[in-house]
């Protein structure tokens, strides 16, 4: 195999001549030192893929090069060289990570034979890397579909944070996907093993939740009648994603910093601190800087959870991604409903992307699902429900069909209004509630009463 670089430590002249001989005659790119520590500048500085080193050496002995090599973060496969060789050498050497052992004299074929076998094992473990690494992406991302630029930016941006510990803050719509790119990164990153827990801040009641995400101990209120784990412990190891963490209460968004601070968290009714090691996805369909500027959502957490945020855009602003999502759903949901379906047809792509999905993809999903079980796997326009076909949102206000009952008539217009100061304020309860002169604890219902979730 040509073009590999190895490095030749030896302290013969001789020796380190002939091999540059048959090295080179092989096509490989040969360096040489004639001592360890000299060998060892050269290891470090020119990155060769292989080393073959002699186990006696004076000042530095081929097995202390291996352990400072090995110190500094060396990864070249070592192969060493001795006149001197016992099989208790050979033993240490291997025990203190050489990759194999020649004793001296050797053939030239002896050593070609060695240097191959250890490109071989070098090849396999870069295609077993590499296959790892495709294998991880395919099964972190397969549940996020999008071709569009919006998209591509978004799942790249997701796959670079991954790795890391870093806490990441995903911003959107409702239904715009959140949690599945919050799935997404956690099985592209090292914890893909443990537990991925998620929990909607804004669907337990305030005086549930603290015991919901950090546990209680026995008695802590009434009806406790055992201790019980919180969110916090069942994700140790794992992630936790925290759904609209904008609707936390003041006294929560303290101890959820605390817990974010210490990597401890209390639970309720007790007394010590529990060490967490859980790394925090948070997501919200507010916008947190106007909640920070008004005093409702803590400055101090909102720089904690912001380290990386990654937005995602309304379905409506990647109109190209609707028929892959739509092609995506019909097959998981024709699988899971045992239905046989054909593909969408391409007749149907342009309606499906006219419409503006105020519901983003959760809304699409459901869609689909319903024309799917409908048409019993062949959907043409008549199973689309009325609003898409006609590119008008449910209960939207028509002059055309003659109902003037302000009875009839009272809801649908409040939702449309509804629907419309959520669109402008980009999700934001606060801010549509101050523009519709409601309540945001009145206008959270409404929104739960009418389906805007």
């Amino acid at each position: 195999m040509s073009g590999r670089r190895i490095l030749v430590i030896d302290d013969e002249a001789g020796l380190r001549h002939t091999l540059l001989l048959i090295l080179r005659d092989e096509g490989y790119d040969v360096v040489v030192a004639d001592e360890g520590e000299h060998g060892l500048r050269l290891a470090l500085a020119e990155h060769p893929d292989l080393v073959l080193c002699d186990i006696r050496m004076p000042r530095m002995g081929g097995l202390d090069f291996l352990e400072r090599y090995q110190e500094a973060g060396g990864t070249a496969l070592v192969i060493m060289m001795s006149a001197y060789g016992t099989l208790d050498t050979a033993v240490e050497a291997m025990r203190r990570g050489a990759y194999d052992y020649i004793s001296k004299p050797f053939n030239a074929d002896e050593v070609l034979l060695t240097l191959r076998k250890a490109e071989e094992r070098e090849q396999l473990r870069r295609e077993v890397a590499r296959l790892r690494k495709v294998v991880g992406e395919v099964e972190g991302f397969d549940g996020v579909v999008g071709a569009s630029a919006p998209m591509r930016e978004v799942q790249d941006l997701a796959a670079r944070v991954a790795p890391y510990p870093s806490t990441i803050l995903l911003t959107g719509e409702s239904g715009s996907g959140k949690e599945a790119i919050a799935r997404a990164i956690h099985r592209s990153s090292p914890r893909r093993d443990r537990a991925f827990v998620a929990v909607n801040c804004g669907a337990i009641p305030e005086n549930l939740l603290e015991s919901e995400l950090f546990g209680h101990e026995k008695g802590a209120f009434t009806g406790a009648d055992r201790a019980r784990e919180g969110l916090f412990e069942e994700a140790d190891g794992g992630t936790l994603f925290l759904d609209e963490i904008g609707e936390l209460s003041s006294p929560l968004q303290v101890k959820l910093l605390r817990a974010l601070q210490e990597r401890t968290i209390r639970r309720v009714g007790g007394t010590g601190e529990r060490p967490v090691d859980v790394r925090v996805l948070a997501a919200t369909s507010r916008d947190l800087v106007e909640e920070v500027k008004g005093g409702r959502f803590r400055d101090d957490l909102f720089y904690r959870i912001n380290v990386v945020q990654i937005h995602l855009p309304p379905l409506r602003a990647r109109p190209e991604d609707v028929p892959l999502l739509a092609d995506h759903f019909l097959r998981r949901h024709a699988e899971r409903l045992g239905i046989p379906a054909e593909p969408i047809p391409r007749s149907l792509v342009p309606t499906l992307a006219a419409y503006s999905w105020p519901g983003n993809v959760r809304e699409l999903e459901n869609v689909v699902e319903r024309a799917l079980i409908l048409s019993g796997g062949k959907i043409r326009e008549e199973h689309l429900p009325p609003h898409v076909r006609t590119g008008k949102h449910p209960f939207e206000i028509r002059d055309d069909d003659g109902d003037v009952s302000v009875k009839r008539r009272l809801p649908a217009l409040e939702r449309t209004l509804i629907a419309r100061a959520l669109e402008r304020c980009q999700g934001n309860r606060t801010r549509a509630a101050e523009l519709l002169e409601l309540s945001v604890r009145a206008l959270s219902y409404k929104i739960q009463d009418y389906g805007l979730e």
